[in-house]
Formats: C-alpha cells, sequence, structure tokens
C-alpha cells in the first residue's frame, strides 16, 4: 500500500487484497484493489494537475467545475402534465444546488437539443442572480417532439467543451424510448462523448428503456437510476447535484504495468457498481495501459484486477503486475503518480497456501455474478423462458444473501417468491409491477462492500 501525506487537496491510497501463491502451473493471479480518495488540495506536497487548471479553486468547493443539465421535453412528458412539472421543479433544485463560481447550462431534449439557459452557445457561472435567471428560464420548458438523446449529449458536450473547467459533468433525464435516431447514432455520440465529461443517467416513470440508460451512464463513467414517481425527482436531482460539486480531481486513470510475458485477462470496477473496464484501455507506455474512473471526490471504489503470468517453478516469486493511480497531464507531459500498489505471484507447494481464495476476491467474483444473473433471469422473464429465469433468478437470491447484499435481496423479492434462499428456491410472481422489475434492473450492478 502507497499512501501520500495529508494536505489540502485530496490524498489517494491504493490497497492490494490478494493470494499471491499459486500452485506448481498456477498462472492465474486475481486481486481486489481498494482506491480511496479522502481530503482536498495538493497530494505530497504538489499541486493536483486537475487543480491547477482552476485558477479560481475555493478551498472546499468544486474546482473549476461545469454541469450541463439535459432535460426531457418530448411529447410523453405531458403524460401526465405532473411530470413536466416535477422536471421543471427538480432541475430548479439542481440549480439551486450548484456553488457559487461553478458553470452551468440548461438544455431542453426532444428530437433535437435546444439551449434553455444561458444560449448562445454559452455557459453562466453560477451565483444568486444566475440562479433565479436560470430558474425563470424553466418555466418555458413544455413537453412536444419526440427522443434523440444523442443530439442532447453532443450539445452538452459543445457546451462543456468551451469550459477551462476540468470537471466537466452532465445530468440527463429521459422518460422514453430513444425513437428518433438510430442506436448507432446513439452509440455513436457516447463515443464522441466519452472521456470528455460524466454523465448520471435517470430515467422517470416506467416508459423507458433500462438498457439505453445505463448504457449511457456506462459509457460516460456515471450513475444510472429509476424515479418511478415523479414526484421523487426533485430530491433525486439535489443528490446528483450535491455529488458532481464533491468532486474534486478529473480524468483519473488506473494504470497497469505488467512485466513481459504477463496477460491481461480482464479489470473491472466492482464497487460501489459493476463496471467493465477492460476494453477501456489506453496504451500509456511500454507494457503498460490505462483504464478510466472519471472523477473523484471523498470516497473509496474497488477494482477486480485478473492477470496471466508466465509458469514458473516451485519457490519462485515476480511481480505480477504494478497498479498506480495517475493523473494524465493534459499538455501531453509526465502524469502525476497519486498512490501505487503491487499484485506478487509466489509458486508454492503448500497446497492449503495456494488454493486458499481470498475473501474480497471470492466476495467481488460474486458480486460480478450476481449483476450477470439478475439481467439474464429478467431477459429471460421478458422472453417467456420461465425454467430460464426461474434458475437464474434463484441463483440471484442465493448470492444477495450470501453476500449481505439486503438491498438487492429485497428488490428480488418484489419479482420472485423466496422459498429457500440458502439453495436459490424461488417461485416466479404472477404479477409484477413494471416498476418493480425496472428497479431490480437499473440497479442490477450495486454492489455492496466485502466485510473486512
Amino acid at each position: 500500500m502507497a499512501n501520500f501525506s495529508k494536505s489540502h487537496a485530496p490524498q489517494f491510497s491504493v490497497e492490494v487484497y490478494q493470494n499471491e501463491y499459486l500452485p506448481e502451473g498456477g498462472r492465474e493471479v486475481n486481486a481486489i484493489v481498494t482506491v480511496t480518495s479522502t481530503g482536498g488540495g495538493t497530494v505530497g506536497g504538489a499541486p493536483l494537475a486537475g487543480a491547477a487548471l482552476s485558477p479560481s479553486f475555493i478551498p472546499g468547493q468544486a474546482p473549476g467545475a461545469a454541469v450541463v443539465i439535459m432535460v426531457d421535453c418530448s411529447g410523453s412528458m405531458d403524460y401526465p402534465p405532473t411530470k413536466m412539472r416535477n422536471a421543471r421543479d427538480a432541475t430548479a433544485a439542481a440549480v439551486d444546488t450548484l456553488r457559487d463560481g461553478v458553470t452551468f447550462a440548461v438544455v431542453a431534449g426532444t428530437h433535437q437539443a435546444k439551449e434553455v439557459y444561458p444560449g448562445n452557445g454559452r455557459l453562466a457561472t453560477a451565483s444568486a442572480e444566475t440562479r433565479a435567471q436560470a430558474k425563470e428560464a424553466l418555466r418555458s420548458l413544455s413537453a412536444g417532439g419526440g427522443t434523440a438523446i444523442g443530439t442532447w449529449l453532443r450539445l452538452a458536450d459543445r457546451l462543456l467543451g468551451s469550459a477551462e473547467a476540468p470537471i466537466r459533468h452532465g445530468i440527463l433525464l429521459t422518460d422514453g424510448r430513444n425513437e428518433h435516431e438510430s442506436p448507432e447514432d446513439l452509440r455513436a455520440a457516447l463515443d464522441a462523448c466519452s472521456g470528455r465529461f460524466t454523465c448520471d443517467a435517470r430515467g422517470v416513470g416506467t416508459d423507458w428503456e433500462v438498457k439505453e440508460v445505463t448504457a449511457i451512464a456506462s459509457a460516460l463513467l456515471g450513475t444510472a437510476d429509476i424515479v418511478a414517481d415523479p414526484s421523487g425527482l426533485a430530491a433525486d436531482f439535489t443528490r446528483m447535484m450535491a455529488d458532481a460539486m464533491g468532486k474534486e480531481v478529473a480524468d483519473v486513470a488506473l494504470r497497469l504495468w505488467t512485466p513481459v510475458g504477463t496477460e491481461i485477462l480482464f479489470v473491472k470496477q466492482v464497487a460501489p457498481t459493476v463496471e467493465e473496464l477492460t476494453a477501456r484501455r489506453t496504451d500509456s507506455g511500454p507494457r503498460s495501459g490505462d483504464y478510466p474512473t472519471g472523477s473523484w471526490g471523498d470516497e473509496s471504489r474497488d477494482y477486480h484486477v485478473c492477470v496471466r503470468v508466465p509458469e514458473a517453478g516451485i519457490g519462485q516469486e515476480m511481480l505480477a503486475a504494478r497498479v498506480s493511480l495517475v493523473l494524465p497531464d493534459p499538455a501531453g507531459g509526465t502524469s502525476q503518480t497519486l498512490s501505487q500498489g503491487l499484485v506478487r505471484a509466489v509458486w508454492t507447494e503448500d497446497m492449503a497456501a495456494s488454493t486458499a481464495i481470498n475473501p474480497q476476491v471470492a466476495h467481488y467474483t460474486g458480486q460480478a455474478e450476481l449483476a450477470q444473473v439478475i439481467q439474464q433471469g429478467l431477459d429471460a422473464r421478458k422472453s417467456g423462458d420461465i425454467d430460464g429465469a426461474t434458475a437464474k433468478l434463484g441463483r440471484a437470491v442465493q448470492l444477495a444473501a450470501a453476500s449481505g447484499n439486503a438491498d438487492t435481496a429485497k428488490l428480488l423479492a418484489k419479482v420472485v417468491d423466496v422459498v429457500d434462499e440458502a439453495t436459490g428456491t424461488v417461485r416466479l410472481k404472477a404479477k409484477v409491477e413494471e416498476a418493480d422489475e425496472m428497479t431490480l434492473e437499473t440497479r442490477s450492478t450495486k454492489t455492496v462492500r466485502v466485510k473486512k
């Protein structure tokens, strides 16, 4: 574990949990990497690159943050009419949560994207005056038109791209399916925006597509959730904006260096949600690659790293991987290393040592399987495969109980009748509320941390 001394800005620590012992011929090494960020200002006595980009940085406030709120204004937002009113109120609540000095804009989304405030391709600087102006502009929002989310994201990207701020964040609300552009158009927009800003996505009501909303949040390293009752939007938007205001460092990367002959099998975030990162690698040097983690405030996340090492004899040991948390230099210079940890491999003939599974690795392997079998079970249920759905959701109940994931267990209990959670014996409920099924699907990747 490496750690930096406390000063005025976020400090990062990296802890590695693994069983480094392998049997003769063993090649697969698993490790859980816990990354924790605390505090705010400088790291190791040197200013953070992200903070240095922000001349308006005020300790305790988001350094040079820029935010764009995208509000669905398609025709379906009028059914019921309270939905549009709740969306206006929620956006106003989010605007009220903006800290002074943060730049922001509001976008109305239909089959096209339209600037609501401040307009003319600009961002406003948050103050009592601009917050009041923005809330007045929200009064003009009305429902009408279709849904083309890719256009909303591209406009947000142009607006955020005009900001000097290192923290660039979007909040997106939709109530329907993305029916007025092709899936390829939305994917192209996500590819274009990836790495340029983070985005939290919310679906309101039950007429939207879970996989669309979760794909947006996943591609842009944000959160996804359902707000089944529109009256809950204001509280949710306030929480989302408060979280965005708590981010202190942007564009942090998890860097993996591996020796010759070592292959990276996968890298995934496993807490607080499961997020596959393997395919997002960008080369950062000889035998070194970076995996994006987005923006950080005071928080802790866990990552599962799995590598395949060359064969070695009993008694030999090697460095299987070096894991670093880095802040790339936006000007292309030397990256700043915030913290690092080591993944080791030691070959032994002690069977008890080499067959023991590290508790953290075992726990998160189960949590990743839990997310997977929930998705598979719900997909099977939708396609009419009752036996397949029962088996998968039964396994999900078993995994949730074994790992202490009480929130997911409660959501599963709204979709299946649990006969025996220990064995995963369940019966599908004959009638399931659509909001309950969508909530389970949307939150299926949420995990609980291992009890240490």
